[in-house]
Order: structure tokens, then sequence, then C-alpha cells
């Protein structure tokens, strides 16, 4: 009798399983799978989605397990991803309720992937035994419109250090002393070492611009004697400059120099200047004349009052003196070589020529004066010789990332060139331009994430200039994180070549602003009409925004500047609203 029982409970198992299982497989049909997004993304080389799998009220049987397995399958091939997995015991109102997981997925992304399916199919289990569903599909495809991202490279040159501009140089002859009462230039005078110093300086024919005679006169004798000879003192140096000008034959050289007469008369102001150097008296001496000069009165009185003073005679005779002068300023060009011999000399040094005939200077800024890379890179060759300067390996590098953007298909040989000496560089000095143009290297060799960091580095009190165009490389760098607002504000405070516009377009298209992304790759098409990517991304934005006009417009205009843009267009998910329309169809013929 037991062995019956037994058996009979064996059996009523077996068909209580029996039936549970088709029961799930049937009831699966009304579950509920949704991904988001649909169609999937791929953003920073990822694909990640969430997706929700909501199961019937009940078809959890005690006991019973159900999962959901994900595949993307693309062309013969698939990626098995991770199941949702529901258990019975889990949720215990299944019978009431409806069971709910959501689970976040996420798969590396191949360009493979970019024509494919997410598909799921359920298990249903209870013990050993299984039934699967058949295949559904829940999103189709990917959305890769943030694999258009642009490299924005900039190529940061450092200061040469030279400056080409006209340089005035002040040159002071010391003070011509008259005596008192007198504006007679002494014979003492011009042949004393100051007079050798300005006759040697005016035989010499420097560039002068102007010369600046200043008279001044000692406090005592009448204020019309003073007045007069401040004035007189002045006009006697010009005198001896011109006459001197004459005796080396200036000719029209002569007509060019500005002469500017300064006489001062009946101000104190020399006085104290002079007083509060002398030591020849205290301090509280000192103070009895500067009481005197402060408070008021006509200059000959003041000077009258002074000679009151017990110290006046020491005063008189040891500072009046030097009151009686004739200061003299003039102002020269400092000599520098044209810009033409500076070319000369610096292509001669590149070819092994004399390495001193140009300071280090000099030879820096003499590459700013050819447009030729190659002369460049001879030139900034030559200044690396010239002792350690970071900045010669530092432009070096950058003429090496200039002819990586100028030749793309070399562009690897250039960035490992360029590698070499920004990495001696930084050894010297880590300034700016090193770091900015570490960014635009690492993005050649394409690692955004060093460039960012290398770009953020550079932004540190960087100028204007490098702050623009690394912004431009940090741009790109960011859209490639999927960081898009920082992306946005980065290409927003960029140069604004057509790259860097286009980058902050897509930028602002992938941060949802579509409004403004229609702007910024309008901008860039206006910088340069013929790049079709601009209108490509400009027709993304329209489809985004429900213009369908917009959409067949741009792309019209993408394919007849790119025909390659064509079979992309076709396939991109991004025109699936319009892909059947007659207009979508005519724009790709």
């Amino acid at each position: 009798m037991r062995k019956l029982i037994y058996a009979l409970f064996i059996i009523g198992a077996v068909s209580f399983t029996g039936c549970t299982l088709p029961s799930m497989i049937k009831m699966a049909k009304d579950q509920n799978l949704t991904a988001t997004p649909n169609p999937l993304e791929v953003h920073k080389d990822t694909v990640d989605f969430e997706m929700s799998a909501n199961l019937p009220v009940k078809m959890l049987k005690k006991g019973t397990e159900y999962s959901a397995n994900s595949f993307y399958k693309y062309g013969d091939n698939e990626l098995g991803l991770d199941p949702i997995v529901f258990k019975a015991e889990d949720f215990p109102n299944s019978s009431v309720e409806q069971p709910k997981i959501t689970k976040s997925f996420s798969f590396p992304y191949q360009p493979a992937y970019n024509i494919g399916t997410l598909e799921v199919e359920g298990v249903a289990k209870k013990g050993t035994k299984t039934k699967v569903t058949p295949r559904l599909p829940v999103a189709t495809g990917l959305i890769t419109t943030s694999k258009l991202v642009q490299n924005s490279y900039f190529a940061a040159y450092a200061n040469h250090g030279y400056n080409n501009q006209e340089e005035i140089i002040p040159v002071i002859i010391p003070d011509f002393i008259f005596e008192r009462g007198k504006s007679v230039l002494r014979r003492s005078e011009t042949a004393s070492e100051k007079g050798k110093q300005l006759d040697a300086f005016i035989a010499a024919k420097n560039v002068t611009r102007t010369v600046t005679i200043t008279g001044t006169h000692s406090p005592e004798g009448a204020e019309r004697i003073n007045t007069r000879l401040s004035e007189e003192r002045a006009k006697v140096i010009e005198k001896y400059y011109r006459d001197q000008m004459k005796k080396y034959d200036y000719k029209g050289k002569a007509d060019s120099i500005k002469f500017i007469l300064k006489p001062i008369s009946l101000d104190w102001n020399e006085f104290k200047a002079s007083l509060a150097k002398y030591e020849g008296i205290t301090s509280d001496e000192k103070s009895a004349y500067l009481n005197i000069v402060n408070g008021g009165g006509s200059f000959e009185d003041q000077e009258n009052q002074m000679k009151k003073l017990p110290t006046y005679k020491k005063v008189f005779n040891d500072v009046y003196p030097g009151l009686r002068t004739a200061k003299t300023e003039i102002l020269t060009l400092k000599i520098k070589k044209t810009d033409a011999e500076i070319s000369v000399l610096a292509k001669q040094i590149a070819q092994g020529g004399d390495m001193e005939a140009l300071s280090f200077e000099e030879l820096m800024y003499s590459a700013t004066l050819t447009p030729s890379l190659e002369e460049k890179e001879a030139i900034y060759k030559a200044a690396t010789k010239k002792g350690t300067n970071w900045n010669a390996h530092n432009n070096l590098g950058a003429v090496y990332i200039a002819m990586a953007m100028a030749n793309p298909s070399k562009m690897s040989d250039y960035a490992n060139q360029a590698q070499a000496q920004l990495d001696i560089a930084a050894k010297i000095k880590e300034g700016s331009e090193v770091n900015a143009n570490l960014a635009s290297v690492s993005l050649m060799m394409g690692n955004p994430y060093k460039a960012n960091s290398y770009a953020n580095k550079a932004l540190s009190g960087a100028s204007s200039d490098v702050t623009r165009g690394v912004n431009g490389v940090k741009g790109a760098s960011e859209i490639y994180k999927a960081d898009y607002s920082n992306a946005v504000r980065s290409t927003s405070s960029a140069t604004d070549t057509y790259i860097n516009l286009y980058n902050k377009g897509l930028a602002q298209l992938l941060n949802k602003d579509y409004a403004n992304a229609a702007s910024s790759f309008n901008e860039s098409i206006n910088k340069n009409g013929q790049f079709g990517l601009a209108h490509y991304g400009a027709a993304v934005a329209a489809a985004r925004s429900g213009n369908g006009d917009a959409v067949v417009s741009n792309l019209t205009n993408a394919v007849k500047i790119d025909p390659a843009l064509k079979e992309k267009a076709l396939a991109d998910l991004e025109f699936t609203k319009w892909a059947t329309s007659d207009s979508f169809r005519n724009a790709l013929k």
C-alpha cells in the first residue's frame, strides 16, 4: 500500500511540473519587456541600457523560476548578456501583483554591433525541468552619433623671447656743471669723462629720437637772473650737441632729432633732493632749511632766510654747485638686425653655419618669419643645441604636431617625434604650452582620457591663445568621455575653427540641446561649407527636433559633399522616422 501511495505521489508531482512549465511559457507571451533607450546607444565606447521585465500575475508558481535571457545578435554572431532572474520565493505576492525587475546592462562597443537586435528568450524552470520561449526582439540596432566626434589639435608655440619691435634706450649723460651765475660751457667740462662720453655717442651716429636737456640753477641770486640762467644753460648744451653733429657730418639725420629744453627755475625740488642726500649736516639742521622752503614767500626771500642759518656756508659750498647744471637725457633706438638679416643667418645656422651668428632669442624668433614647417623644424632643431631651453624643445614638438595635422597619413610618426621633444621640454619646465601640446599628442595617439588630463593642466596659467586652442582639444576628449555638459563649455570657449564649432554642435546634440546644436552646426558650415559632417550633424539635430524638411535638405548637402555619408545615413537609426519617405530616399540617391 505504501509503495502505491508513493508511486501516486511521484506521478502527481511529475504531472504538476508538466502542467506548470507550459503554463508559464504560455503566460510569458504577456510579459512586458522594455529596453531604455531604444534603439540602444553607444557612449564612451560602451553600450549602456536598462531593461525592465514585468511578468503577468499568477505566472510564477510555487517552487518555480523564470529567467529572461538577453542576447545582442549581430549578423551570424551574438553576444550573451546576464539574465534577469525571477524566483517565486522572492515574489510572495505574485498571485495578485506583477513581479517586476529593472536591471542595468553594459557591453563594450564594437563597430560590428552597429546593425543588430537585442533579443530575449524566457526560460521557465522547476527543479531540473525547463521550458524555453521563442526569442523576442526588444530593441533594434545602435545609435552611434557620439562616434561622430572629430579630433581637434592645437600646436602651442612658446614665446621666443625676442623683442622685434622698435626699442627705445635712454642714455643719461652726467650733469654738466656751470659756474655760479654763468651759462658758459667750460673746456674742463667738455674734456671730462662725461664730455668724452657725449662726444663718443654723437660720433657713433646712433639713431636718436629725442635729446632732452634740463637746465637748473642754485637758489642764490635774483629771480630774473635765475630764470634766465636755467634756459641759457640748456641752450648751450643744445648748441654744443648740434655743433658736434656738424663735425661728424650728420647731414639729414640731424633734422630727425628732436631737442627738448626744460629750464627749471625758482623750484626747490632739486634743492630738496640734493639736501636729502647731503651728509654734511644733521637731520635737524636739514629741517631748518625745509621749514623755510615749505613756509612760503618769494624765492629770494626764502633764500635770504637760509643765509641766516649757521650751516648756510657749508651748504652753499657743498650743495649749491651741484644745482648749477644741465642734465642731458638721450632716447636712442636699440641697434637690431633686420628681419631679412635674421632670416638669412638662421638659414645658415640651420645648415650647419656659425651658431653664434644669432642669439638664442633671435634664432627662435627667426622661425616665426617662415611659413614652411620644414624650415621651422630645421631652425628649432638648431635652437635645441644652443643650451638647455624648454621652449626650443616645446616649439620643435609643436612643429611636429602641425606636420601631423597637415599630413594625417603620417600622424603616428609625427606624434611620436613630438612626444620625444615634449618629454624633454617637460623635464626642464612643465609649462602651459608643453601640456597643451601633450594633450594634442595624446589625442593623436587615441587616448582621450590622457589628453583631457593634460588639457586641464595646460589651462592653469595659460595665455588666452593657448586657452582657446587647448579648449578645442579638451572638448573633443570630453565627448569621447561622454562628459557632454563639460564638452559644451570647453568647445564654447575654444578657437572658432570649423572642427571646434562642429564638436560644439555635437556636444549640444548629445546633451539634448537640439536648437543650439543646429545653430553650432550652421556656424561650422559657415566656416567651411565643404565639411560634409557638419551638414550631417545638422540633419541629426533636425531629426531629433522632428523637422523633416531640414533633415532632407541637410542630408542632400552632406551626401553631395561626401558621397560616403549616403550609406551611413541609410543605416542610421536617427532617421528611422523618415527612412520610408520619398523625399528622404531622393536625398540619398
